[in-house]
C-alpha cells in the first residue's frame, strides 16, 4: 500500500555558503534530506563528500538519504555512516547484481536502496527489489540539478509500485528529478511516496511556501 507522501529536498540546490541556514529554514516542513554524492566518473559532475554530510548532520536530525552517483559506492559506506548518513542508494547500472553490496551497506549500519536511470528497464531491478528499503526511480539523467521531468518514467514507477504491493513489501518508492508542483501529482499517481525536490524548493523565493505548494498539489 502506498505510504503518506514525504518530501526530500536535495541540498545540491541549496546555497552552500549558507547551508545550515537553508536547512534550518525548511527542516520543520519536510520529511528527510537528499544528498547527492557525485564522483565525476559515473556522472560528469563532482558534488561533495563526507565533510558536507557531517556538516548537514550537525545541523539537523532529519533522515539523510545519501544518493551515491559513484563507481565504487560500497567503498564509502562506513564513512557515510560515520558522517551521519542513514540511507545509501546505489545505481543498478554500477551493480547489476546488488546482493553483496546490499549486505555491505547493512553491515555498515545503513539502510540500502537501489537507483535506476531513465533508460534502464524495470527488469534490471525486479529481482532485487526485496533487498531494498528504497527504490529510486530517476526522472532525469543523473548528474545535474534543474533538469526537466521525464514523463516516460511514469510507467516504470507504476511497475515498481505494483511489484512492491503484490509482494507485500514496505519498500519506499522515491522519484528523483524535475519534481515541482506540476510533476509531483503524476509521480504520486504512478505510485511514488518520496519526492526529491531541489531547485523547486531551495531556489524558490520562499522555500517553505514551495514545500507547502508541493504538498497541496497532492492533496496533503
Amino acid at each position: 500500500m502506498i505510504k503518506p507522501p514525504r518530501i526530500a529536498p536535495s541540498i545540491l540546490a541549496a546555497d552552500f555558503a549558507h547551508l545550515a541556514d537553508d536547512v534550518g529554514r525548511i527542516e520543520d516542513h519536510v520529511d528527510l534530506l537528499h544528498l547527492d554524492v557525485m564522483d565525476g566518473h559515473f556522472v560528469p559532475n563532482i558534488s561533495f563528500g563526507m565533510p558536507v554530510i557531517a556538516s548537514v548532520r550537525a545541523t539537523t536530525d532529519l533522515k539523510l538519504d545519501c544518493h551515491l552517483m559513484t563507481l565504487n559506492p560500497d567503498f564509502y559506506f562506513d564513512d557515510i555512516k560515520a558522517a551521519g548518513g542513514d540511507l545509501a542508494t546505489v545505481h543498478i547500472e554500477v551493480f547489476p547484481d546488488p546482493t553483496a553490496v546490499a549486505a555491505l551497506a547493512r553491515d555498515a549500519g545503513l539502510e540500502f536502496g537501489i537507483v535506476i536511470n531513465p533508460p534502464t528497464p524495470f527488469e534490471a531491478i525486479e529481482p532485487f527489489i526485496e533487498l531494498a528499503d528504497m527504490v529510486v526511480v530517476m526522472s532525469v539523467h543523473p548528474g545535474f540539478g534543474g533538469q526537466s521531468f521525464i514523463e516516460s518514467v511514469l510507467p516504470k514507477i507504476e511497475r515498481v509500485r505494483k511489484f512492491v504491493d503484490s509482494s507485500g513489501l514496505a519498500t519506499d518508492i522515491e522519484v528523483d528529478g524535475g519534481i515541482d508542483a506540476k510533476t509531483i501529482g503524476p509521480a504520486r499517481d504512478a505510485g511514488a511516496d518520496v519526492f526529491v525536490a531541489g531547485t523547486s524548493v531551495f531556489r524558490a523565493p520562499d522555500p517553505v511556501a514551495a514545500v507547502q505548494g508541493l504538498r497541496s498539489a497532492i492533496g496533503q
